[in-house]
């Protein structure tokens, strides 16, 4: 039976974004979980809560304290067969791109001619005095999602040739929520 997982940003015994979790978990697998009544956050330190689940029920929740990694450079690999739609505990084929990211800190990965995602994390990007994030991601972001409900974020086709001209550029996960990189660089 396929498992599936959720990275849940808790901080000062605060769970944060539980109702777009339960959302995704629900949409993957029809769950109808009430996560608040499994969390319980062990420190006041940031930790990443991993929930894993698969279509009959919560299989083991775990902390871990959480340490952000750096990343600045980027390397663009195209994928047209790439799916990850649903935050599935088998990353296999994320995992053999990201072996090819060279001396890059991360991957970005391009389907069918548009920006999609990194390895573990959306991104959006800054043109034309708006904040863009890919309409077609490999995977909907609980950040993302949330960003999109705001009106934060737009959804939009994102071309290299957008990425490129772009004046910011953020990552977008649970755990960094909407991280704007100050110094970065892309490698075709």
């Amino acid at each position: 039976m396929q498992e599936y997982f959720e990275t849940i940003r808790c901080d000062d015994f605060e769970v944060f974004n539980l109702e777009y979790h339960q959302k995704r978990m629900a949409n993957s697998v029809g769950l109808n979980f009430n996560l608040g009544e499994y969390i319980y956050p062990p420190s006041s330190k940031l930790l990443k809560c991993k929930v894993i689940y698969n279509e009959e029920s919560i299989l083991n929740i775990s902390f871990t304290e959480y340490h952000k990694r750096e990343i600045s450079s980027f390397k663009l690999l195209t994928s047209d067969s790439i799916s990850y739609s649903k935050k599935s505990c088998n990353r296999e084929e994320l995992d053999k791109l990201f072996l090819q990211k060279e001396d890059c800190d991360e991957i970005l990965i391009v389907k069918n001619g548009f920006i999609t995602d990194t390895s573990i994390a959306n991104i959006a990007i800054f043109l034309d005095n708006v904040w863009i994030t890919p309409k077609t991601p490999l995977l909907k972001g609980t950040t993302r999602d949330r960003l999109l409900s705001t009106g934060e974020l737009i959804q939009k086709d994102i071309t290299v040739e957008m990425l490129l001209k772009a004046k910011k550029v953020a990552l977008l996960n649970a755990m960094i929520e909407m991280d704007v990189l100050e110094d970065y660089r892309f490698s075709l």
